[in-house]
């Protein structure tokens, strides 16, 4: 079910089918022609490692095979690799949906990345990442969005301007004791 590649074990003698006669050992540091040779990965504009297992590891899972039904609320970042319907809050956290995602919710969440498909209206604080194959119908509010040449949207986007982070209020300074009191008008002018 999982595939992971484990780069720190060494690569494998190559040992010849019993039916040859039997070749002399090679020592596992010598190089041998008969090895064979790892694949290339193939480039992609989405940086392969950022959504490996690895880069997953921290994070909530939802594999392929699951169907969910109802009401998330994750307080860590999601992966959904599933269906999902329903709703999905991450407040605090970043969503991201695998290729072969499906969700059919409304989303909230702190940023959210679609590398598959979504319905329903998407509301992330920081930033939404449609990519290259992925699917998004529904209505955006965002402070930032990433749409990949290749990816399809339909609906509105509403860009909100983040809310900064709210001060102490600073206390104001204490008026001189000889100054007379404002009249009452102005103090109803600054209840406004």
């Amino acid at each position: 079910m999982w595939n992971k590649r484990r780069e720190d074990e060494p690569p494998k003698p190559f040992v010849p089918p019993a039916s040859h006669p039997p070749s002399p050992v090679a020592t596992p540091s010598a190089p041998s022609f008969t090895e064979s040779k790892k694949e290339a990965a193939p480039v992609s504009s989405t940086p392969s490692a950022r959504f490996d297992a690895d880069a997953r590891s921290g994070m909530a899972s939802i594999g392929k095979a699951v169907k969910i039904v109802g009401q998330i609320f994750s307080k860590e970042d999601l992966y959904v690799d599933g269906d999902l319907e329903g709703t999905v809050e991450l407040l605090e956290h970043k969503l991201t949906v695998g290729p072969n995602g499906n969700i059919h919710a409304a989303v909230k969440a702190r940023e959210v990345i679609a590398l598959g498909t979504i319905q329903g209206n998407v509301e992330a604080a920081d930033k939404i990442e449609i990519r290259k194959d992925a699917r998004l119908v529904g209505d955006i509010r965002t402070a930032r969005i990433i749409i990949e040449d290749g990816a399809y949207f339909k609906g509105s986007i509403d860009i909100i301007k983040p809310e900064p982070a709210r001060a102490a209020a600073k206390p104001q300074p204490a008026t001189p004791a000889a100054t007379p009191p404002a009249p009452a008008v102005a103090a109803a002018e600054v209840k406004r």
